[in-house]
């Protein structure tokens, strides 16, 4: 299995920025599809933007042209940089690697993000 552990998330006020960081386990790091997920208390857990082997992102229209997901293979890292919070972004966030020889999913335990004045 794939383990990953996110870090950075945290306290802020609306219109503040914050940078998610989610380092994982394995050789193979580099081929897999990495993501960021959230859940807000009472709702589903939602996509929040992915990013190919490749480094082409794709991102949910809520955070389109506010987050920007970035990857440092080198050091099996995935970034979410968060701009422009607003209090609908309060959720849990989580790191997700989608393995596509297995066709398998693997999650983190999760960072708290809280977004209020």
């Amino acid at each position: 299995q794939v383990q990953l552990v996110e870090s950075g998330g945290g306290l802020v006020q609306p219109g503040g920025s914050l940078r998610l960081s989610c380092v994982g386990s394995g050789r193979a790091f580099s081929i897999y599809v990495m993501g960021w997920y959230r859940q807000a208390p009472g709702n589903q857990r939602e996509l929040v933007a992915t990013i190919t082997s490749g480094g082409i992102p794709n991102y949910a229209d809520s955070v389109k042209g506010r987050f920007t997901i970035s990857r440092d293979n080198a050091k099996n890292t995935v970034y979410l940089q968060m701009n422009s919070l607003k209090p609908e972004d309060t959720a849990v966030y989580y790191c997700n690697a989608y393995r596509p020889v297995l066709m398998r999913n693997d999650w983190g335990r999760g960072t708290q993000v809280t977004v209020s004045s």
